[in-house]
């Protein structure tokens, strides 16, 4: 998948492409009913986003909200088979285009694009004037195709990235993975840590989740994909995401151990699957019952994951 992150004097090569354009925060099934809508056999499939989300801009100092980073959706996205990303600096000055300026400027003159797919709900431009109808008329006059996708419903009505972090603040991974279509995942560089967990024998990979919309907060069941490296694959483990309030500290971290497995992690890159919630965080008796419930833990993930 080419990532693309300018709509300027990019190469020519790069244009011709029918596109999915929204945010496609967490790809969930509507989004990828809205993705699949843009495939046509006689141009690439492309997808147009923003980063960094529009209501970082507007709204910078909001509650962490995002399901996915940058870095996720792009690994959702190529999985997809969307073959060019073109992921737009999303400023102040890219909003305050009027709908028809950013039809002209941005997907005609800039990207070339011959077909846009949005969704029913889709909103754009300065004030956010600009609905799916106005982009389709704007695509009559500027001579591209565009269709509007409905929103895809759920057993409790259209699927949307709302009701998926209200599933996984409660823990309900599969719930939040029915309307995903597919498991919600933490995706980032494993990072340096206390190391504590070597020393329980239980050595993990730390990932940063700062920007995210936490799940609840406890211990998982997971499916691990190592992204490169000598121990690229797939792998099953037990995460925990908390604040470890046996050791006193007060932010969430993120800590994944891989059954095993023996290897160095640092600087790779993991795509991390929340399969199955098994308990909240707890603060134990000391060390041994840390440890006791950490082999507990693991074997009752073996079991869930064993299952396929």
């Amino acid at each position: 998948m080419q990532l693309i992150t300018t709509w300027t004097d990019i190469d020519p090569a790069l244009k011709g492409a029918s596109v999915a354009m929204g945010n496609f925060d967490g790809v969930h099934r509507g989004h990828q009913a809205v993705i699949d809508a843009a495939r046509r056999p006689d141009a690439p499939l492309g997808v147009i986003t923003f980063e960094p989300h529009p209501r970082q801009v507007f709204a910078p100092d909001a509650p962490p909200f995002r399901l996915m980073n940058a870095e996720a959706r792009q690994n959702r996205l190529a999985k997809l088979g969307v073959s060019r990303l073109y992921e737009l600096p999303f400023t102040r000055d890219l909003a305050g285009l009027t709908p028809e300026d950013f039809a002209r400027e941005v997907l005609v003159e800039g990207l070339g694009i011959t077909h846009v797919v949005v969704g029913a709900d889709f909103q754009f431009g300065k004030g956010r004037a600009g609905t799916a109808a106005v982009l389709q008329d704007l695509g009559r006059r500027f001579g591209f195709d565009v269709t509007i996708q409905p929103l895809v419903g759920g057993e409790d009505g259209a699927i949307s990235s709302t009701a998926i972090r209200t599933a996984l603040a409660e823990g309900r991974v599969q719930d939040a993975a029915d309307m995903l279509g597919h498991y919600h995942r933490i995706d980032g560089e494993v990072l340096h840590g206390e190391k504590r967990g070597r020393a329980l024998g239980y050595p993990t990979a730390n990932m940063a989740v700062e920007g995210l919309h936490l799940p609840r907060l406890g211990v998982y069941a997971v499916k691990v994909e190592v992204l490169g490296g000598p121990h690229r694959g797939f792998y099953d483990g037990v995460a925990s995401l908390g604040v470890r309030p046996m050791f006193g500290e007060n932010k969430p971290n993120f800590e994944v151990h891989l059954f095993d497995f023996a290897g160095d992690l640092y600087g790779q890159h993991l795509s991390v699957a929340l399969v199955e919630y098994l308990r909240p965080e707890a603060k134990f008796d000391g060390l041994q019952a840390l440890i006791d419930q950490m082999d507990a833990d693991s074997e009752r993930a073996r079991a869930i994951l064993a299952r396929g």
